[in-house]
């Protein structure tokens, strides 16, 4: 059998390449204009490469208890890495998964099809239209993992958009969102000061050096109305082969310092990494 080949089409947003991993059989990374998105493995759906989708994944597993069934909204597909972890850890989840990039969609379907029982149905629309058309109390995990190019569209870092995530969670409902930047953190202090005004409990996931500046990373955020159980989520960061910080309570206060929350009418942009930062080598 031949080795498998890099699949580059043009899509919505720029131009998406699939990039066969040559020390996994069926595995691929996805970039769309060098930017890496997403990285899957078709024969061991639970083998999670990236740090951050690791993380994500933590904030599922500790949901609810091993295996139970989770209703679970993601916004951003990518190449349904976390949906498909999802699938095959939680069987009979229903997921839905919300991507605007139409041509990124049909490239996935075609090139890294989804099992027919996974659960998991598409939609090729916009992440903020999705959220506000769905049903009170519907999703018990709601995953924010929307990048357009390499930054968080503005339109999903305000108020207005918290408060619809807390409306779509049922009680006891998680949300977790992917974000990037650096120091100064103007931006992910101003997502913290943000959901603050939404949700009670807020947590906040990272590697030491991103947290204490040394460079530009991703971040997850944690929101919930009920407590976390950050003790089981601080075990699981800390053994990665990346290990990771679980800020929360007054630690997360002094980082978030005086920034105000964001409204829609003043939302920005997550900033542009530095050249490099996302982009492989």
């Amino acid at each position: 059998m031949s080795d498998p080949i890099p699949v580059i089409r043009a899509v919505d947003h720029g131009t998406a390449k699939l990039l066969p991993d040559v020390d996994r059989e069926r595995a691929w990374l996805l970039t769309v204009d060098g930017v890496p998105q997403s990285y899957v493995d078709l024969d061991e759906p639970a083998h999670l490469e990236f740090e951050y989708v690791r993380r994500l994944a933590h904030v599922v597993d500790l949901a609810a208890e091993e295996g139970e069934p989770l209703t679970v909204l993601h916004l951003g597909g990518g190449a349904f890495t976390l949906p498909r972890y999802v699938a095959v850890t939680r069987p009979g989840s229903p997921q839905d998964v919300v991507e605007a990039d139409h041509g990124l969609l049909e490239l996935v379907a075609a090139q890294l099809p989804l099992p027919r029982s996974a659960g998991i149905t598409a939609h090729a629309a916009d992440a903020r239209k999705w959220l506000e058309a769905a049903p009170d109390r519907s999703a018990d995990v709601l995953i924010g993992d929307v990048f357009g190019g390499s930054r968080v569209p503005a339109h999903l870092t305000s108020v207005e958009y918290a408060r619809q995530a807390a409306r779509v969670l049922r009680p006891g409902g998680v949300y977790a969102a992917n974000l990037a930047d650096g120091a100064p953190f103007g931006f992910l202090r101003s997502q913290l000061a943000t959901f603050a005004a939404v949700f009670p409990e807020l947590a906040l996931v990272a590697e030491p050096g991103v947290l204490r500046g040394r460079r530009f990373g991703n971040a997850v955020l944690i929101a919930s109305h009920t407590p976390l159980d950050l003790a089981a989520l601080a075990r699981r960061t800390a053994a990665d082969v990346f290990p990771a910080r679980v800020e929360h309570g007054a630690a997360l206060r002094r980082f978030t310092g005086d920034a105000t929350a964001v409204r829609d009418a003043g939302a920005v942009p997550s900033p542009r990494p530095p050249d490099g930062a996302f982009a492989l080598g």
